[in-house]
């Protein structure tokens, strides 16, 4: 069975204490898996409209291509599989379609002129979510008793800690620090943050619009409201809370939480918690957050190996990253073993930078599994995640120059070796006055050789 059929959805939108309409609008589809917040914005209760018209725009452009999802499940009838970055493309269109929408009423209504929205969608289909987000409305996971922010707030103040322009007290004293910088229906297009992620029995998904999280000072506050195990009663207690703090804006709150499942299921949260330790375990993703780190599972492929099997060949090209998962990996070169690598450990990065011919070849010793990274998707990261595209490559100038550290001191440790062995005596064998009795000798009655009775470090003249 599908976590789908094991969704339970809990919903609930409230005007505030400061606003006299509620520009906020939320939809619910469990048959097709589908949940939406958006926060609109515009004067005239243009906010009201913006927002409801991206909710119904969005679902109707999703219900239209409802077959490309049962696709990405069971696979069409003589046609490929559909691609988890096929969804994704399906809901940016759906969102860009809504901001167009939004966009030409505003043109031809000036009293709608400016008019936008915010925007976080999830999508549960088969065993992942699937999300797409404009604004600073937002979306969190709650896994294992630990919440977490899964989507990036588009605003002023974010892009400042981001680029690291000023310092959060500086940033305190701007204005409009906390003004969006996208929204649906601002501009005939928008730029839409993606995600795909599996999910596992037990998990709760949270979609809220800034009058409830603007309250929020840390994520743990969110995540002791979640253990109640009445839905609406948590969804209730988090209006109220902001309500309590001030209700200065509209507050929605979109609460998913994921049932049961099988056997099966469980094993694969143990396996997607081993992946995602293996990952945090590497220095190359060690400081990327939540978000950034179901961004890189989002293209990770786990693959199988039989005892003895190749996983890359000594000479040959490759466009892979590797990472052991479980079991052990020989690394030779020739004939002669290098090392042995286990759980967690990495080879082949530099796959992830250039096509050069593999330095050694990798030979499973024993079952293993091992997770593969290719080039194109690491590049993708590194083209549309541009915080995160700074701290991949940091990271991997890091281990760029651990690798040529630990070059030089093998290196050294060679040279050392060298000099400690001397092989003067073997290149030059000693002699004696009776094996040079033949030579012609000089004036004195000498050979015109020296004597060498003993090896010498000297160079021969």
């Amino acid at each position: 069975m599908d976590l789908q059929e094991a969704v339970r959805f809990h919903a609930l939108t409230d005007v505030g204490r400061r606003r006299d309409h509620n520009e906020d609008n939320y939809l619910v589809d469990r048959k097709l898996g589908l949940f939406i917040v958006a926060d609109g914005m515009g004067g005239h209760a243009a906010g009201e409209i913006a927002s409801a018209l991206a909710v119904r725009t969005i679902h109707e452009e999703i219900k239209r291509e409802r077959a490309i999802l049962d696709d990405f499940s069971t696979g069409a009838q003589g046609a490929s599989k559909v691609t988890i970055k096929e969804v994704l493309n399906l809901l940016e269109y759906a969102v860009q379609r809504a901001c167009a929408r939004i966009h030409e009423e505003a043109r031809r209504d000036a009293s709608k002129r400016g008019m936008g929205t915010t925007l976080s969608l999830t999508l549960v289909h088969g065993n992942r979510a699937f999300i797409a987000h404009v604004g600073d409305s937002r979306i969190y996971l709650y896994r294992g008793g630990d919440c977490r922010q899964i989507t990036e707030d588009h605003t002023v103040i974010n892009e400042l800690i981001k680029r690291g322009k000023l310092s959060r007290d500086q940033i305190e004293k701007v204005a409009q620090k906390h003004a969006i910088t996208r929204a649906l229906g601002v501009y005939e297009q928008v730029e839409v943050d993606t995600l795909s992620f599996e999910l596992i029995p037990g998990d709760q998904i949270v979609l809220a619009s800034d009058g409830l999280h603007g309250y929020l000072t840390t994520e743990a506050e969110l995540s002791t409201r979640l253990d109640e195990i009445d839905g609406d009663v948590a969804v209730r207690r988090l209006i109220d809370f902001a309500n309590e703090q001030g209700g200065k804006d509209n507050i929605t709150a979109v609460l998913i939480r994921i049932g049961e499942g099988t056997a099966v299921d469980g094993e694969r949260a143990r396996r997607l918690a081993l992946k995602r330790e293996v990952l945090m375990g590497m220095p190359l993703f060690s400081r990327l957050s939540e978000r950034e780190i179901l961004r890189v599972l989002q293209v990770v492929e786990v693959r199988p190996y039989a005892p003895g099997q190749v996983v890359i060949q000594e000479g040959d090209r490759g466009d892979e990253l590797f990472i052991v998962l479980s079991g052990e990996v020989r690394v030779t070169k020739g004939e002669a073993l290098l090392t042995t690598l286990g759980k967690g450990e990495h080879f082949g990065e530099m796959a992830l930078i250039r096509a050069l011919p593999r330095s050694a070849t990798v030979t499973s010793d024993g079952p293993s599994e091992i997770i593969a990274i290719r080039r194109a998707d690491f590049f993708d990261i590194l083209r549309t995640e541009h915080e995160m595209a700074v701290k991949l490559l940091w990271q991997f100038l890091g281990v760029l120059a651990d690798r040529l550290d630990q070059t030089s001191r093998d290196l050294r440790s060679a040279r050392e070796a060298i000099d400690s062995y001397d092989v003067t005596a073997e290149i030059f064998p000693a002699v004696s006055y009776d094996e040079r009795a033949d030579e012609e000798p000089d004036e004195e009655g000498r050979p015109t050789m020296p004597l060498i009775d003993a090896p010498s470090n000297r160079p021969p003249q």
